[in-house]
């Protein structure tokens, strides 16, 4: 009887683990830097930039195009579902931080950390990442 119990404990205790991962990358973010995980770019202060996370959609801009989907966590893993976006030309600051952040995001396996009010994503080989802070 014991041992059920405390298995129910255990399911439950996992369970609010997953939600409590899940409930924490809701809200909206900026991009605070991006590039290679050695020397990242620091984000121009002039581009607005957002993404925001509920439950299991996303959406955002980071410069010039806007973009959303689905995602969903898996341990370390930020895996994006059916991901759309405008299709404007972008030039400049706006076009590199934009095209660094599809690079992270949208590759095969990006993964995720967690620090407080940081959040850091990198590509699947670690050498890219982008660095979001809660807004």
């Amino acid at each position: 009887m014991k041992k059920i119990f405390w298995l129910i404990v255990a399911v439950f205790a996992l369970a609010a683990c997953a939600s409590a991962v899940s409930a924490s990358l809701a809200g909206e973010w900026r991009l605070v830097s991006y590039g290679s995980a050695s020397n990242p770019t620091p984000a121009d202060p002039e581009i607005d930039t957002a993404i925001l996370f509920d439950a299991e959609t996303f959406n955002g801009n980071v410069g010039c195009n806007q973009f959303n989907g689905g995602y969903a966590l898996e341990g370390s893993r930020i895996v994006l579902s059916a991901f759309t976006t405008t299709e404007m030309a972008c030039i400049g600051a706006a076009g590199e931080q934009e095209s660094a952040l599809f690079n992270v995001l949208f590759a095969d396996t990006a993964t995720f950390s967690l620090d407080g009010d940081a959040l850091t994503i990198a590509s699947a080989d670690g050498a890219s990442v982008i660095v979001l802070a809660r807004k």
